[in-house]
């Protein structure tokens, strides 16, 4: 799906369920409207974003070039710096009224990097966090070695959530190289296609990541 028309909905659903929270607080309690919750997963056309702490010298090409790449760009209102999307990366945007679950961002990008480090297990892969950094990493704890395979960067508002991961399966890593990963020059980047050797199932995977992420939330699917 188009980056732009996947934000749009994205801002869609969140600002739906900021007014509704609104909304609720001026009613009875006995009248409040439960808000929803959801959790999308997609895979884009060829995109680079910066997030609205990031820098624009983290992008490596002229507006000529990104026309030429036919690759988009856009500034977003998420954390973090730039990052790439891209086929074979399966992005996700969770958007949840944390209200919820509960109110403390820290906690849920741990949950949110915890998913991807426990589907990894199930492919065998050992990942973990570098600190004070986030997403999730292989050999995270060799500074020499440490190759970032998830990115993530959120947005929350009356605890709402917005944006979320970008998780290397098969992607064409070569997009990265027309960047400065979320501003890291001294680590790589990888995927799961790159360390396992083969091309992964996205069917397959994506299930895995559902799993993962409905156990740690404590959530099922309505």
């Amino acid at each position: 799906m188009d980056y732009k028309a996947c934000w749009d909905y994205q801002e869609l659903l969140f600002n739906e369920t900021i007014q509704q929270k609104i909304l609720n607080r001026n009613l009875p309690i006995s009248e409040n409207v439960v808000t929803k919750n959801y959790l999308l997963f997609v895979e884009h056309p060829n995109v680079f974003t910066l997030g609205k702490s990031g820098n624009e010298k983290n992008l490596l090409l002229t507006s000529a070039q990104l026309s030429e790449k036919k690759t988009d760009y856009y500034k977003i209102n998420r954390g973090g710096d730039i990052t790439y999307h891209g086929p074979g990366q399966i992005v996700a945007y969770p958007i949840l009224d944390l209200d919820h679950f509960f109110t403390d961002i820290h906690k849920y990008l741990r949950l949110l990097e915890e998913t991807i480090i426990l589907t990894l297990k199930e492919y065998g892969l050992e990942s973990g966090r570098i600190k004070g950094e986030t997403g999730v990493w292989i050999d995270a704890d060799n500074n020499l070695k440490a190759r970032k395979i998830c990115a993530m960067g959120v947005r929350c508002s009356r605890w709402v959530t917005m944006h979320g991961w970008g998780f290397n399966v098969n992607s064409d890593l070569n997009y990265f190289n027309n960047i400065i990963p979320c501003g890291i020059k001294d680590k790589e980047v990888t995927s799961l296609n790159k360390e396992l050797g083969r091309q992964i199932d996205m069917i397959e995977i994506k299930e895995k990541l559902k799993y993962n992420f409905l156990k740690l939330f404590e959530a099922d699917f309505v």
